[in-house]
């Protein structure tokens, strides 16, 4: 069996040296670099040979990779490298990088032609001035021979490593049995699916139950397909930090029940929770953990790999002991994990790694997404920009002179686009050209002006400065299905100020092909009814297959009742405090326990709160509040104790909505006093237009199904075991409408209800 390497993944792994150096230095984007090389091969005669696929061994390894051009008349192969700035102050560990490839891209070359010696050229192409600077070396093939072999030496070893670990981890997961007595039921026919998915090469859109153990029903399929797919990744993605540790907990269930599981698993966390100096910068001037990190990383990186469970803890301990940084130390094991635990945007931001890695090193890979319905909004921040011009005349202030006379033409122009908008807040059908282009400019000043003053800038005129990179780089893929809005702030002020969005309202461009990308990939959830709503947002594949796995659950367990009498809208919400105070008092009253208390704000929360505390105050509560840090959610989740009672009050579609696991009588009931429907202002009214134009179904797709989803959601957090029992109670009239009840879930067995009214039904509104 071969090991199969890409040129520039032995070389970082054989070359690299010395500092972490994240000091930012701006580089020439992607199209730049493309651009770059394609001058670059423009300059050359008709005979230049441009992108050369190439590859050779050297005992049981494989090494493959494109060379950037070889020259026959000049015997010279090229590699290219795109810059701007002053190269003189290329560090000196990035050239000794950049020699490695090219002298291995010479190498084979010589092998390919039978070549007895070959020019070997560092091209350097500055795509400001478009000036090439090179730097050329003759070798004998048997000099680079040599320089290969000893670069395939340091690797093989790590390699032989890696093939032992992936024979013994295909032939444990073909023995991996089920670590619990048997399935829940459904959690085997979810199973059974995600394997079929997988093996055919399908996405698969799977909407499960909450308590029938989703995340092992996922993972211990796709954990079985590892050796007849031939897949190098299971990437688990989730949404919040607790949909991780779900995963963490189901493979250390795994590894209990099945000991000599050769697998290992990582956890991804950010980086502001992972250093260990936040108030030093990324680089060996600043942090000890920077300084020498290339240096002392093949240690860490052995100790690593010889841990099945990399979570935070793991890394963390293993970055002291070796004293490197713990942040970076996971971002190399995400290219030597089996499986990794990881958020959204890991696999599906503009600049995932996850994805990267894969599409560099040609990885086959299996993806899961945890609470998929969550990835529709996730996908919309990932692929939208913002600018604030408080922000920019804050950054105005301090900016270097050199950077005054742009960031000035940025306001100007800014400026220009409120003329003709007299109200607060307007949507637009295209981005100001002018703006752009002021916004392009300012962005060039400024990475030039950091080339040559490397000490960089204040944090406030850098980020600045990465939001308008951000903002130029989705204005290029400005289309339908975005929106560009202005919404006016200070409106007493002379001149008022404003923030500027483009804002992505259907992410499926840019989720489809990333979940075309992966062998399989399986979004499950609770909550993804409608499925078209989903496939039109996510731009899931035509052939992608959909399951509704039957609840294990019966309506016995779980009494939902409609209580119709009360409406929750805007206008009649001061009428339904005392009413909502007193049917959860009631119910208090009957069956004393934990319950949670759904409400559509924190204002909405907070009033009916206190009245039940005035009215009944032997009732225990308590409350979320805005902006609850981990350790403030966890200790309102604590109070949710066996023996306890009380009533917390929680916003819907926030921490406490989903993901929470509360089973048995820490948690008995739950009341949703809310449609959950998404607020009504400018913004979403003009998504509303855009989805009605795109889909012809406006109103459902921003309101109705987003609001009903979290409705589903809150209330699965009462029934999470087949011996729990609950109540929940939908506080709404709008509820008793045969459209609404005909989204909520079929086991919930909703059949006529005393208090409903006789009258005519209503269009849903606020």
């Amino acid at each position: 069996m071969s090991y199969s390497i890409a040129v520039r993944a032995l070389c970082e792994f054989t070359a690299k040296c010395g500092d972490l150096d994240l000091r930012f230095t701006p580089s020439p984007t992607a199209q730049e670099g493309i651009a770059g090389h394609r001058t670059v091969a423009s300059r050359r005669n008709d005979a230049y040979q441009s992108e050369v696929a190439l590859e050779g061994e050297f005992r049981h390894l494989k090494v493959r990779g494109r060379a950037d051009g070889y020259d026959p008349a000049q015997n010279c192969l090229e590699e290219v490298k795109t810059f701007r700035g002053d190269l003189a102050r290329q560090p000196p560990n990035h050239r000794r990088l950049h020699w490695a490839q090219a002298k291995v891209y010479g190498w084979l070359m010589c092998r390919r032609l039978g070549l007895s010696q070959i020019n070997v050229a560092l091209v350097y192409f500055d795509i400001v001035s478009e000036k090439e600077t090179c730097l050329v070396e003759a070798f004998s093939a048997d000099e680079l021979q040599r320089f290969f072999e000893r670069q395939c030496g340091l690797f093989l070893q790590w390699a032989e490593q890696e093939l032992a670990h992936r024979q013994a981890r295909d032939l444990g997961a073909q023995r991996l049995g089920f670590p619990h007595a048997g399935f829940r039921p459904g959690q085997r026919h979810l199973a059974e699916s995600v394997f079929k998915a997988v093996s055919t090469g399908r996405c698969l859109m799977a909407q499960a139950p909450t308590g029938i153990g989703k995340t092992l029903g996922t993972l211990f399929p796709m954990l079985k397909a590892l050796a007849p797919q031939q897949l190098d990744k299971v990437y688990f993605l989730t949404a919040k930090t607790p949909g991780r540790q779900l995963a963490l907990d189901a493979a250390h269930v795994l590894f209990e029940r099945n000991e000599a599981l050769p697998l290992r698993v990582l956890e991804m966390v950010a980086r502001d929770k992972a250093c260990e100096h936040p108030d030093k910068a990324c680089h060996g001037e600043s942090c000890p953990l920077a300084e020498g990190f290339y240096d002392r990383l093949p240690v860490a990186r052995q100790a690593a790999s010889q841990v099945r469970l990399l979570d935070q803890a793991a890394i963390r301990d293993i970055a002291r002991r070796h004293a490197v940084c713990p942040y970076y130390l996971s971002q190399e094991m995400a290219r030597w994990a089996d499986v990794v635990v990881a958020d959204y945007n890991y696999y599906f931001d503009f600049s995932a790694l996850l994805f990267g890695l894969a599409q560099l090193n040609q990885w086959k890979v299996a993806v899961l997404v945890d609470e998929a319905h969550n990835l529709v909004e996730r996908g919309r921040q990932m692929y939208s920009a913002s600018l604030d011009q408080a922000t920019l005349d804050s950054v105005r202030k301090t900016a270097p002179e050199a950077l005054k006379k742009p960031l000035q033409r940025v306001n100007r122009e800014w400026n220009a686009l409120h003329s003709g908008q007299v109200a607060p807040y307007q949507a637009y059908d295209k981005v100001g050209e002018k703006l752009l282009q002021a916004v392009s400019l300012c962005c060039a000043s400024i990475g030039d002006y950091l080339n040559d003053h490397p000490q960089g800038l204040d944090s406030g005129l850098q980020n600045f400065y990465f939001e308008m990179l951000q903002f130029g780089r989705v204005a290029e893929l400005f289309d339908d299905r975005y929106l560009f809005d202005i919404s006016k702030r200070d409106l007493d002020r002379k001149r008022p100020r404003s923030q500027l969005c483009l804002r992505n309202v259907v992410p499926a461009a840019f989720i489809g092909p990333r979940l075309c990308a992966a062998r399989g990939a399986v979004l499950f959830s609770a909550t993804l009814a409608p499925r078209r709503f989903y496939a039109d947002l996510l731009g899931t594949p035509a052939d992608t297959v959909s399951i509704d796995v039957e609840s294990p659950f019966c309506a016995e367990q779980l009494q939902v009742r409609i209580e119709s009498r009360i409406s929750t809208r805007f206008s009649h919400r001061q009428a339904s405090l005392a009413p909502i105070a007193e049917l959860i008092a009631r119910q208090f009253g009957e069956r004393p326990g934990n319950y949670l208390a759904f409400f559509s704000s924190f204002d909405y929360l907070q009033q009916v709160a206190q009245l039940l505390a005035e009215r009944h105050p032997h009732i225990p509560q308590w409350q979320q509040s805005r902006g609850m840090t981990e350790e403030r959610r966890q200790a309102f989740l604590d109070r949710f104790t066996a023996d306890g009672q009380g009533i917390g009050f929680a916003v819907l579609g926030g921490a406490f909505g989903e993901g929470i696991d509360l089973p048995g009588a820490r948690l008995i009931g739950a009341f949703i006093a809310t449609l959950g429907l998404p607020q009504l202002n400018p913004v979403n009214e003009q998504m509303k237009r855009r989805m009605a134009a795109v889909f012809g179904a406006g109103h459902d797709y921003v309101y109705l199904f987003p609001g009903v989803q979290k409705v589903v959601q809150a209330a699965g957090r009462v029934i999470r075991t087949q011996e729990d029992r609950g109540v929940v109670t939908l506080i709404d009239d709008r509820f008793a409408e045969p459209r609404i009840r005909q989204l909520l879930p079929q086991w919930w067995a909703l059949g006529a209800f005393e208090d409903e009214p006789e009258k005519a039904l209503e269009p849903v509104g606020r």
